[in-house]
């Protein structure tokens, strides 16, 4: 039953996808309490929900440390101003979204100044620095996890966990059927239909799109009916993607807001690393994983990271499931032969498809929008 009282919350999401979790949040407990008021930093998902943002993170929406020391007077610029908001709204609960340290520093400032905090989606403690367990167990009043696997870290540290599930699950369904998506796109069911996942943000695009249309120039030789699809993130501009295609001879069609309807009707799929690779593992696509980063954050990634994969199929289903193509492997070449083999091979991409049902089934029945709305009840003590 949905509530009458008031409650002001604060919400900070700095990447397309925090973005698309924070606003699915606050449209599941306006639904709650009406009179619900939010305000915070995030992207246009979170302000066509109706939250009231004071900064818009797609100007710092960015990966890799030297990135990040690239932007780093936009990002303390945009940190100061979260502080400055939640000095003067002292809203009842602050929940972070995603955005490590970033959200780390705003949750450290609110907890000094003695609003509660909420943070949705760890840290990837289990890949590098497990200390940070610590460290974010003294800035937060709890820790909203999405991998069961997660909740054994911050309980062997006496810090306050809850598995609420991954948003992915529910959220990962397409709007049409998939031949009506085929028609709707104009493609051929009988041909070759392949998917460039090539990120969410500037810089992802700058470093993955080229690679994957020149193997998609590759793939045109031996497969000349090939159909190449791309879903467009709404954090990126038209004029981003238009120009990597522009410079290229081979024609991809450029599909926004759909990315699921997209991705259903493609055979295969070059993909970047991140939460996409789960997005089409829930649907059960066969995809190749690439991976590039600057060279010298490569490198401190490379002696700081203590994980096998980087590609959330093969973590969690705890085998390579699917190609990693990381840095100097994240070749056109390497991409058109792994697409290759999927379109060729009909075993092997039947294989893909079943691993990836079972990483469907250990991420649970899904409802974590409705988990963390709970949860997020129960702070408010609502």
């Amino acid at each position: 039953m949905p509530s009458n009282r008031s409650f002001k919350i604060c919400l900070s999401a700095g990447e397309s996808s925090g973005d698309s979790h924070a606003a699915n949040l606050y449209l599941e407990l306006k639904k709650q309490f009406p009179k619900l008021h939010a305000i915070g930093m995030g992207g246009a998902k979170m302000s066509q929900a109706g939250i009231s943002l004071c900064y818009d993170s797609s100007q710092i929406a960015v990966i890799g440390a030297v990135e990040v020391i690239k932007h780093y007077v936009e990002i303390r610029r945009a940190l100061k101003k979260m502080q400055e908001l939640l000095l003067n709204e002292r809203p009842d609960l602050l929940i972070c979204v995603d955005y490590k340290e970033f959200n780390y520093q705003l949750a450290k400032f609110a907890k000094q100044n003695g609003i509660k905090v909420l943070f949705y989606v760890s840290p990837q403690v289990w890949a590098w620095r497990k200390n940070r367990v610590k460290k974010y167990g003294a800035v937060i009043d709890m820790m909203a996890v999405i991998f069961p696997f997660e909740t054994a870290y911050y309980e062997a540290e006496n810090v306050p966990v809850r598995y609420v599930g991954h948003p992915s699950v529910d959220k990962v369904i397409p709007k049409l059927s998939k031949s009506e998506a085929l028609k709707q796109f104009n493609l051929d069911a009988d041909a070759p239909i392949i998917g460039l996942v090539a990120g969410s943000r500037a810089n992802e695009i700058k470093r993955l799109l080229p690679v994957m249309l020149d193997a998609a120039l590759k793939l045109k030789v031996d497969f000349p009916n090939a159909q190449f699809i791309l879903p467009q993130a709404d954090s990126l501009p038209d004029s981003l993607i238009r120009n990597y295609l522009n410079r290229v001879k081979v024609n991809v069609t450029v599909i926004k807001n759909q990315p699921y309807d997209v991705m259903q009707c493609c055979d295969a799929i070059m993909t970047c690393s991140g939460t996409a690779t789960l997005e089409i593992a829930l649907l059960g696509i066969p995809m190749v994983i690439c991976y590039r980063l600057n060279s010298l954050t490569y490198f401190l990634g490379k002696m700081l990271v203590k994980t096998r994969f980087i590609g959330l199929p093969n973590i969690i289903f705890g085998e390579s499931i699917v190609r990693e193509l990381i840095q100097n492997e994240a070749t056109a070449q390497n991409l058109a032969t792994e697409i290759t083999h999927f379109l060729t091979n009909k075993e092997a991409a039947q294989n893909c498809r079943t691993d990836l049902e079972i990483v469907r089934e250990k991420l649970g029945q899904g409802g974590g929008i409705q988990n963390m709305a709970q949860l997020v009840r129960e702070m408010l003590h609502a």
